[in-house]
């Protein structure tokens, strides 16, 4: 099941079948809202189930740190998602990133400071590898699919994940150029955190709206601009997914993919030291190697 997390104009695709809101019960709290999950036909008879979940909830309500992204991830994983893109507006760190188009990102690197990072804790410890924090499989399927659809894209980058709410002050921004990061958000972590813990696939499409404050023309964009690009970015996120998923359904190397096995050896806690409550609560997340 392909799942997409991002804004409210992404999930209405031309062509979504038997859909339907589903609330998900998490152990973790109350997810951003309920998740749109219907089907989409990709020819020969087949169809690729799609699981969206707005971020923000719908009419965009949750400001970025109070996003209960532990909820999200494993509310997703009980719904069966295998895979998820997530779809980010963002603001560019480069001159060549220009707004309207996409970066599949490669790399993070996280600013952020008040946010839940773990499903792990006290009583059941795990340390996943972040090396590579997005799966590279699901990153060429969006960089095929863009292709196909004329999206200008750039392969790879480095996503700067902010707390926020504020946007950078001009001194942080050109020190995030200075680390050689691409561009800048404040949403993709702990997101990607989150799903290699859940042996989720994860790639992040990073939208460019705007260059950031470093830009001299920062200060001459305008509201309208922005919400002129943002919509066109929606449109071009759809027709993105609609051209990626018969690549997520057709890939038979899938189940290969390293993404769904990081837990076989990163949980330390010794079974007979485990919390029963906290077993009982990674239930979903982790239930693949618990239940043994």
């Amino acid at each position: 099941m392909l799942g997409i997390i991002g804004g409210s104009g992404v999930y209405n695709i031309e062509g979504l079948e038997n859909t339907r809101w589903v609330k998900v019960e998490s152990s973790f709290g109350e997810p951003s809202d309920e998740i749109l999950v219907g089907e989409l036909p990709i020819g020969n008879s087949e169809r690729q189930p799609i699981a969206f979940l707005p971020r923000h909830g719908r009419g965009h309500r949750i400001p970025p740190s109070e996003i209960n992204f532990r909820a999200n991830i494993d509310a997703l994983k009980r719904l069966g998602v295998t895979d998820i893109v997530s779809v980010s507006a963002v603001g560019s760190l480069r001159e060549h990133l220009m707004p309207g188009m996409f970066v599949i990102v490669d790399q993070f690197i996280d600013r952020t400071f008040a946010r839940e990072k773990s499903f792990f804790g006290s009583g059941l410890v795990a340390h996943v590898s972040m090396a590579r924090p997005v799966c590279q499989r699901l990153g060429d399927h969006l960089y095929a699919a863009a292709m196909q659809a004329d999206i200008p894209v750039l392969r790879g980058g480095t996503y700067l994940v902010m707390e926020g709410s504020q946007f950078s002050s001009l001194a942080e921004s050109e020190l995030y150029r200075s680390w050689q990061c691409d561009v800048i958000g404040m949403t993709n972590m702990p997101e990607a955190k989150l799903a290699r813990e859940a042996e989720i696939c994860y790639a992040t499409v990073a939208m460019v709206t705007d260059f950031d404050c470093w830009h001299p023309d920062h200060d001459h964009v305008t509201v309208d601009a922005i919400v002129k690009v943002l919509l066109a970015n929606a449109d071009k996120a759809r027709s993105l997914v609609k051209n990626v998923a018969p690549r997520v359904q057709g890939d038979e190397k899938a189940c290969e993919c390293g993404c769904r096995s990081v837990l076989q050896y990163a949980i330390i806690t010794a079974p007979e030291a485990r919390d029963p409550a906290m077993v009982k609560k990674l239930s979903a997340v982790a239930g693949r190697v618990l239940n043994k």
